[in-house]
Order: C-alpha cells, then structure tokens, then sequence
C-alpha cells in the first residue's frame, strides 16, 4: 500500500524525536528508489537496510518505497533535499542535466569491464562527494550496472542502422548518442519500457541486460547486442541533516554498512551481467556479438562525445579523464 506524502512527511519529522538521552526512541526513515523488487539494485539496497537495522539495534527503521511508488526518479534527489525522503537511490547519468560530472561513466566505450568501473569510480567519488555535499546530500555508495547493450528488432551491424529509429533515451548523454546515429531521441524511464516499445514509442534502446530483465524485453524485442557500451552508477545518498541527526557511533556504522553495500553491489552486479544476458537468451531474444563496424562506429561516436563532455565539464572533468586513462 502506498503512503501519501503526508504520511511520509509525518514519518520524517519522527527524526526530532530521537535524541542521545532517549535510548528507546526510534528513528523512522523513509527511501526511495525507482527500481523493481527484483531488481539487483534493489535486493542490494534491502540488504544495506537490514543492516543498518541491525547495527542500530532497532533504534533506526528504514521503510523502503521501490519501482517508484514514491517518488520516480527525477524527483528522488529533491525529495531527500527537501525531507520528503531521508535516503536516496538515483542512477547518476539521469541528473547530468544538473553536472556534467555525474555523466563520466555513460561516456561510450570508456568503461567496458568492472575493474574499469572501479577505477572510474574511485577517481570520480570525491568530486561526487562534493557536488552532493553542496546540496546537503552526503554519498554512501556506488554500483555500477552491467555493461550496456542494444535492443533491436533485427541484427544491427552499423550505426547508420538506426538512422531515423526512434531510440529510447534516459539521460543527457543517451539523448546526444541518438542525435548524433540520426536516430529520434525519445526519453522513456525503466517503468514505462513495455508500453513504449509495444505501443510504437520507441523502436531500439541502449541499456543493461538486467534492466530487459526487468522489463522483460523478450516481449517487445528481438536482438540483443551485448556492447559493453556504457557502466553507468547508481547512487545511493542521504541527507546530510538526517544523518548528522544520529550519535557519531551510529553515523559510523552507517557508512560501515554503505562499504559493505559497494563491495556487494559489485559482486552481484557482475553475477547480475551474465544471469541476465543468458536468460534473454532462454526467453528467446537472439544474443548477436557485435560486429566489428559496429564496434568501430560506437568508438568513433565516443570520440566526439568525450571531447564534447570535456568542454562542458571544465576542469574537474579534464582532471577526472586524464588521471583515468593515465591509470589504465
């Protein structure tokens, strides 16, 4: 059963009643994430949850609000500024509207594998940190999806396939891939996928092989290309003010437990990316490696869109780029 807003707000200002003195009151927070129950990312969370619980010894209770029931994802990361919500889970690429430096992992080709995800994480971490700092926010950890691949009617050998296909797109960089194939960007979230494809909305999209799980894209798709295109994050964060409202040893024991969730969340994301490619594979959809053209056209257009993401990312970009290829 959903909460109304009102409920939720009454939940949060819960938090003013727990105090250092009152060791049996308890705090009541409330998260938001825009995935399915199912979902890797969301069994991850739960298990973040449970032992933040467990580490309070019940002082803290986290209700989770999964697949959007709350909030979809372009509202999350103000509802957690605001209060509505106390923690977070957003996919960084979706916000690089507000920063191009949340948009670093969905550049094209430059992150195929999970140690390059890792890397790349680590070196953006600190100025995430500090974008999300500003806004009252405070990061506790970052999981890297599968590697994303194409969904298509028919085998696509060559970008110039999709010229004048209308492309689902969920961020600013998957829209500047679409315009720059000649595709018809159109934005679709997860949720929607289903309808969007069976309805004529969209005709082909990049994503993971776990989020055509989800939607189960055997439905209203025929190929699979598996491109190691992008690893884009998602970021799980909290108010900044909710968890400075806790005791230091409890605040440790959060961020203990949001270590623990990162070193999960790869090992299941990457246990994620073979289950799920293999079991679009069993529903039907053909599973086509991609041809070399195609690899060839996917590394020139990551080209053009890198050098573009350093002219909007400015410093901290031009920094962040050069200190991951100089440690490849």
């Amino acid at each position: 059963m959903k909460l109304h807003r009102r409920q939720v707000l009454a939940g949060a200002a819960g938090l003013a009643a727990l105090s250092p003195g009152l060791g049996r009151a308890q705090t009541r927070w409330q998260m938001a994430t825009p995935y399915a129950d199912g979902n890797f990312h969301t069994r991850n969370v739960r298990s973040f949850i449970e032992d933040i619980q467990k580490g309070s010894n019940g002082q803290l209770a986290v209700q989770l609000h999964s697949n959007g029931a709350l909030l979809k994802m372009p509202e999350i990361k103000r509802g957690v500024q605001t209060g509505q919500v106390q923690v977070g889970e957003i996919l960084l690429t979706a916000y690089a509207n507000e920063d191009p430096l949340f948009d670093a992992d969905a550049l094209p080709q430059l992150v195929v594998n999970y140690a390059q995800a890792k890397r790349l994480a680590d070196l953006q971490r600190p100025f995430i940190e500090a974008r999300l700092a500003r806004q009252g926010l405070s990061l506790l950890y970052m999981v890297p999806w599968p590697p994303a691949g194409l969904y298509s009617q028919e085998p696509v050998t060559s970008l110039e396939q999709l010229r004048g296909q209308r492309f689902r797109t969920f961020s600013p960089m998957t829209n500047r891939f679409a315009q720059l194939i000649g595709a018809q960007p159109t934005l679709v979230q997860a949720a929607e996928l289903a309808q969007a494809f069976a309805t004529g909305v969209v005709q082909a999209q990049i994503t993971s092989a776990a989020t055509g799980v989800d939607t189960q894209s055997w439905d209203y798709a025929k190929v699979f290309t598996p491109l190691g295109f992008s690893m884009t994050k998602n970021a799980v964060f909290i108010s900044s003010r909710a968890l400075q409202g806790l005791s230091q040893p409890q605040q440790q024991m959060i961020r203990t437990a949001a270590a623990a969730a990162e070193k999960r969340g790869y090992e299941i994301s990457e246990a994620a990316a073979k289950q799920t490619e293999a079991t679009l594979g069993q529903r039907g959809m053909r599973v086509m490696p991609p041809s070399a053209k195609l690899l060839e056209d996917l590394t020139r257009v990551g080209g053009i869109m890198a050098d573009e993401w350093v002219q909007r990312a400015g410093e901290d970009g031009k920094k962040l780029l050069e200190a991951y290829r100089a440690s490849a």
